[in-house]
């Protein structure tokens, strides 16, 4: 339905019960999308005049899934900073009265990079930028794990296990958007991996789905018995 959309400022604001002073952020970071996407490839163009909707929902409808004790969160693949960016923003409204957290993003190509703390530093948000590959050992050493882990659109669940786990411990909390095709995603993991998850649906699209994925790690293979 039109009006289930959060495409304004305003509808995101009273969807998400942030501040005046989050939504002039959103405000800004949306600004900067718009003059960056000029020289740099940040988002389809099809989704430029949606980005309240499409990118900046998109990614806030994570947060009131996180755990609440949360303090390290890692957001792998980051792009143009979906979804976060976007939480970082939001948990920087809470920094007074909650736990303080840290927001790691993580982003290979370097004007990405560049674009993210640009962002970063005209909304006074505190996030770790790090451009680097997610696999390299030295991203690994950086991090250590995580309390969570999220993600969007960056590879197909098996593979997102693959570069995730070993910035998982027992109690972390994967947060993965992802599209129509999660059923085989999740068919196709579980061959290598173990987990628990949870189907949550999208608020921003219809097929979409949240995967809430904990207690990852890989499938032990049984040895054949020789006869």
């Amino acid at each position: 339905m039109a009006d289930s959309r959060i495409d304004t400022p305003a509808k995101f604001q009273t969807r998400f019960g942030v501040s005046s002073e989050t939504r002039e952020k959103l405000e800004t970071y949306e600004a900067l999308l718009k003059r960056w996407q000029k020289t740099i490839n940040l988002v389809a163009p099809s989704t430029l005049d949606d980005i309240w909707h499409r990118h900046f929902a998109d990614s806030a409808q994570l947060w009131p899934l996180r755990p609440p004790a949360a303090k390290t969160w890692l957001d792998l693949g980051s792009g143009a900073g979906f979804p976060g960016l976007v939480l970082a923003i939001l948990a920087s409204e809470t920094a007074k009265t909650g736990p303080a957290t840290r927001h790691i993003l993580v982003e290979s190509d370097s004007r990405k990079a560049a674009f993210l703390r640009e962002v970063a530093r005209q909304t006074r948000v505190a996030v770790d930028i790090l451009c680097t590959r997610i696999e390299n050992p030295e991203t690994h050493a950086k991090v250590s794990v995580a309390d969570c882990v999220t993600a969007r659109a960056l590879a197909p669940l098996s593979r997102l296990a693959e570069v995730a786990a070993p910035y998982f411990a027992s109690s972390t909390l994967g947060m993965f958007l992802k599209g129509r095709e999660v059923p085989a995603e999740i068919e196709n993991a579980a061959q290598d991996w173990q987990f628990a998850y949870e189907l949550i649906p999208s608020l921003t699209e219809e097929d979409g789905r949240v995967v809430l994925l904990k207690a990852l790690k890989p499938r032990v293979l049984k040895p054949k018995t020789e006869v």
